[in-house]
């Protein structure tokens, strides 16, 4: 029955004040969910960039489910010129009172993987009975009221019989094998959560007071330890050409407990948690020090120190409490580099990094160098050749790092960057089996020599032989060291067959270095011997 006028109009006023006290608190408030628009890595830190679009009239902004370990410090806010920003409130609570709004990445991919298994189980359950289905049809022709059915009535059965039940099977099989692959990616997520304790982790919520009569766009920006990059280097060799390629790489990782999905990434080598200023000098201080039986009777007459009471104990043990466990944070042997100032690495393209520690890498570049190839050994330490690289350091920043060896198109093993040894040490590819190091027993003899006979002599010879089968000639380094003496009363006298290049290679005093063309086919012979004297009534250290 269609109610009076005056009873509608009552229904309405009665309905107002519930439409009106609903309305100031969505218009002057902004529960939308901010992302990750921005984030620069540096070793063991990283400042993130959150934008939150506001609707018009907005009183408040809420930037919900961030790290908990996040420096209320380093909080910052940044808005459009028409959006005035006031007070902010930072606060932690668990991560389960937020709901649904609040999921950690690693629940998510946990209810997602749950979620394809429960499917996969429903879909062979559903296999099962259509097996239940197909075996009724045994005992179908067998009752007393049943008609015989013709050859070709029989033959299409059996047919279509063994064919539902073939596939039915089959598939029932891929539903198993996809079930066991799903679970296995699912435990490590399981044992991760129960590690980390996801349910009962904190999250950190900051509000912010502020005005936005036309909306805007709100951006907080905050400091977070536990995310880092590694530089990482491949190095391919053209040994005909005498090229090397070397390609910038880096590994990022980061398991703060937000995904950054598709940011804009930069790494830096700067260090924000470092100290900011170097220490002073303490003054310097001389004088005259006091007898030592005084100084002892000062020493006994001072009184014994009080131990500490057992109760501060606790209040120390909560204090490292509270402290994230080392295990929680991704592990990186970060260089610092030598650079006075920070460099930077703005990766082009959008990237995801997720929260769970997993190495994301990214390409930086590459370079073209020039290298000198030489066979370098040292036959007393290792009776083997390798193939060495000398380039001229690049030009830039390149903090030292792991890199991948490639010669020839072919991998030969791992070794470290460092532009600062590089011009020292060159890059080492491998060992070159075409040179064949042969080393001769040392000979060492002891006597005594001198005007009188009054000091002790050691004679010591050294011998070795280096065979080149390469097809070509190549350039051959021979290192060995020679004795040096560190005291006044011992001389050393040393001759070389032949003449090395240099005595003191690489600045090194004592470290004697040959260096020489080798024709393909040809052996050389590298000899040393070192006449040392000491007086007769002293010991030789050596």
């Amino acid at each position: 029955m269609p109610l009076p006028s005056s009873r509608i109009l009552l229904r309405c006023l009665a309905a107002a004040p519930i439409v009106l006290a609903v309305l100031p608190a969505s218009a002057h408030a902004d529960t939308g969910a901010s992302h990750v628009a921005r984030v620069t890595v540096y070793p063991g830190s990283a400042t993130v960039e959150r934008v939150l679009r506001l609707a018009p009239g907005a009183r408040q902004a809420s930037f919900a489910c961030l790290p908990a370990g996040l420096d209320a410090a380093s909080l910052q806010v940044n808005s459009d010129a028409s959006v005035r920003v006031g007070e902010i409130a930072l606060r932690q609570q668990t991560r389960e009172l937020l709901g649904n709004a609040c999921i950690s990445p690693l629940e998510e991919r946990i209810r997602v993987l749950e979620n394809q298994i429960a499917a996969l189980q429903a879909e062979s359950a559903g296999m099962d009975y259509a097996l239940i289905y197909l075996k009724s049809f045994e005992n179908a022709g067998s009752g007393a009221d049943a008609k015989p059915s013709s050859a070709a009535q029989i033959g299409a059965t059996v047919a279509a019989l063994r064919q539902n039940a073939q596939a039915s099977l089959t598939r029932q099989h891929q539903l198993k094998r996809q079930q066991e692959a799903l679970e296995r990616d699912l435990k490590p997520l399981l044992a991760e959560r129960d590690r980390v304790g996801s349910g009962e982790a904190r999250v950190s919520v900051v509000q912010v007071s502020l005005a936005a009569p036309q909306g805007g766009e709100l951006r907080l920006t905050y400091q977070v330890r536990g995310p880092g990059w590694q530089p990482t280097y491949r190095a391919t060799l053209d040994s005909a050409t005498k090229k090397l390629r070397l390609e910038r790489q880096a590994l990022v990782a980061q398991n703060t407990g937000e995904d950054w999905e598709g940011v804009q990434l930069t790494l830096s080598t700067g260090q924000p948690g470092a100290a900011t200023q170097g220490p002073l000098p303490w003054p310097w201080r001389v004088g005259i020090a006091p007898p030592v039986v005084a100084a002892r009777a000062q020493y006994d007459a001072m009184p014994m120190p009080v131990a500490a009471p057992e109760a501060a104990a606790p209040a120390m043990d909560n204090r490292l409490a509270k402290q994230p466990p080392a295990d929680d944070m991704p592990r990186f042997d970060v260089s610092i580099s030598e650079s006075g100032f920070a460099t930077e690495f703005a990766v082009p393209q959008r990237i995801s990094v997720p929260a769970n520690g997993q190495r994301i890498t990214l390409a930086l570049g590459e370079q073209a160098l020039e290298a000198r190839l030489v066979a370098r050994t040292s036959p007393l330490q290792d009776a083997s050749a390798y193939l060495v690289a000398e380039v001229a350091p690049p030009p830039g920043v390149w903090p030292a790092g792991p890199v991948n060896l490639y010669r020839d198109g072919a991998y030969v093993g791992s070794g470290r960057f460092d532009p600062a040894q590089l011009a020292r040490n060159g890059l080492s590819f491998g060992r070159d089996e075409l040179l064949n190091v042969r080393v001769e027993r040392p000979e060492r003899t002891d006597g005594t020599g001198g005007f009188i006979g009054n000091r002790n002599e050691r004679r010591v010879s050294r011998a070795f032989t280096v065979e080149n089968r390469h097809r070509e000639a190549i350039t051959l380094q021979v290192l060995d060291a020679a004795p040096l003496s560190e005291h006044q009363d011992v001389r050393v006298e040393s001759r070389f067959q032949p003449e090395p290049k240099d005595k003191s290679w690489r600045e090194q005093p004592g470290t004697v270095l040959w260096e020489q063309g080798l024709e393909a086919g040809a052996t050389q012979r590298f000899s040393a011997e070192h006449l040392i004297t000491w007086p007769k009534d002293a010991r030789l250290r050596d």
